[in-house]
């Protein structure tokens, strides 16, 4: 059912920001020569994550060229800090930006330069930043795997937790989450995990998008997954991008902890997502001792209160507002102040790094 892809990074490359001795521009290369990567798939993929690069002039459109195999994608950091989603270079970004950075996909051979130029060229309205973010209800299926290898190299645990979605354009960097998201289920419970595999069915479906920016199936109304219509509607003859029968509507995957743990879910179900980074506001990551290990999060701002879901190591909130409550000890300090990050879940600060401008409830 699932079209898993491992993209393993053996070794990634940074090009750092430019420095005194390392002058901003808008025209540079990166050597990706030398740096071993990991294979797996079918077909077999891989990838490179290159460093952050600084302009000297904000731009809003890519070029990139590849010396030897594969594509190059690209993403812009937003004035709030946060990235856009990951484009495939040519690309016009939503915004314009002072900070690009590349990673290259390779197809079967190895990549040695890429030579990237930043531009401005006519772009329509940035729609993409609201407050919490998109949400649409898709069909959730259980991904399991374990043992198997992520697309970000991850290898899978048991009771692991994150999530696949269809798209690249939303993948995080293996211990990374900044492409997040809120998943809620039906009976109340809700987990924040990070988008660390690329699947069900599609690889290039990014339904969360405008019709006019989807990367593919552009006449499907936006929030509904292409495998969805397929199912539902006999849309594109009832096939995938690979020419596959869709056997159910999912839109998302869910690891084997955030499915069973996380959502207390028993079959396939239809939930509602949250895609964190089409969002705006502060934003925290959550922190645990356990590589794997989850926060709990309480309908009110003390541990004596219910437990409505989790949040994943490496997980992003979005906070709403923040709180005074019981103190609690954890791997960021020891602290009383608690995040809200939907209505009535809440999260320690113990345990949320990175969380700034934060207003009182």
């Amino acid at each position: 059912m699932r079209y898993l892809i491992p993209l393993v990074v053996g070794a990634a490359l940074t090009v750092g920001l430019a420095s005194p001795a390392q002058a901003a521009s808008n025209e540079w290369t990166a050597d990706a020569s030398g740096h071993a990567v990991s294979w797996g798939g079918s077909p077999r993929i891989g990838l490179v994550e290159l460093g952050s690069h600084r302009l000297a002039r904000p731009a809003n459109a890519v070029t990139a060229a590849v010396t030897g195999d594969g594509v190059v994608d690209v993403r812009g950091q937003r004035p709030d800090g946060q990235w856009t989603e990951w484009y495939e270079a040519p690309a016009t970004l939503p915004v314009s930006t002072s900070t690009i950075q590349t990673r290259v996909v390779l197809n079967s051979g190895k990549a040695s330069k890429v030579k990237v130029s930043a531009y401005n060229a006519p772009a329509a309205e940035d729609v993409s930043i609201m407050a919490p973010g998109r949400s649409y209800r898709v069909y959730a299926t259980r991904e399991g795997l374990v043992g198997g290898t992520t697309a970000n190299g991850h290898v899978i645990r048991s009771r692991d937790h994150f999530v696949a979605l269809p798209s690249r354009r939303g993948l995080a960097g293996r211990n990374s989450g900044n492409y997040s998201v809120q998943v809620c289920a039906s009976n109340g419970r809700c987990e924040w995990a990070p988008v660390w595999d690329v699947g069900p069915w599609n690889t290039k479906d990014d339904y969360w998008n405008p019709s006019a920016t989807r990367e593919m199936w552009k006449d499907l109304p936006q929030g509904k997954p292409e495998a969805q219509a397929a199912y539902e509607n006999n849309y594109n003859g009832g096939k995938d991008q690979f020419g596959r029968e869709v056997a159910n509507p999912a839109g998302i995957d869910l690891a084997d902890g955030t499915f069973w743990d996380g959502l207390k879910l028993t079959n396939n179900a239809w939930v509602t997502v949250t895609y964190l980074w089409t969002g705006s506001g502060p934003v925290g990551t959550v922190r645990t001792a356990a590589a794997n290990g989850t926060v709990n999060v309480r309908s009110g701002a003390n541990s004596s209160t219910s437990q409505v879901g989790l949040a994943a190591n490496y997980a992003q909130v979005r906070v709403t507002c923040q709180l005074t409550g019981e103190s609690v000890s954890g791997t960021q300090g020891t602290s009383n102040i608690w995040y809200r990050i939907a209505s009535g879940k809440h999260i320690a600060k113990a345990y949320v790094a990175g969380v700034s401008g934060a207003t009182s409830c």
